[in-house]
């Protein structure tokens, strides 16, 4: 988990630094980052080059580094929103779920989340990721 806490304090600070990407792709040769491609960068310590052209071979390069996916997994688990989940496999699609929601307009402002928003939920995974041993089960509607 220490490591995880890491990824995403250096996750935050880049999306901070060098601004926020929604897409497509997972970076802009400006510098602006996707918020799955800040954590690969951050537990990597390398942006590939398929992040600014190429959507599936960014999604297979996010999705074989476990150091990323378990970052991704606690910026899912703080979005106000329950992740989806794949059909076919039926695992938790984390990179889907927020792409999703950098895509859609919140239900309560109308409006996409921006880069501030984006600090406020990495904020708060991180403090999730510090104060907790596991991600809490999803919340079922009352």
């Amino acid at each position: 988990m220490p490591r995880t806490v890491d990824t995403l304090i250096e996750t935050r600070r880049l999306i901070d630094w060098h601004g926020l990407h929604p897409g497509p792709h997972f970076a802009t040769e400006a510098g602006f980052l996707h918020l799955a491609a800040a954590p690969f960068y951050a537990a990597e310590t390398y942006l590939p080059r398929a992040f600014f052209t190429d959507e599936e071979a960014s999604i297979r390069l996010i999705q074989c580094s476990a150091e990323t996916m378990s970052a991704l997994r606690w910026i899912s688990a703080v979005l106000p929103t329950e992740p989806p989940t794949d059909p076919d496999t039926g695992a938790v699609d984390y990179l889907e779920h927020i792409s999703h929601w950098l895509t859609e307009d919140d239900f309560f402002t109308g409006r996409r989340p921006n880069a501030t928003d984006v600090l406020k939920v990495l904020d708060h995974a991180i403090q999730a990721a510090q104060n907790l041993t596991d991600i809490p089960a999803p919340r079922t509607a009352a």
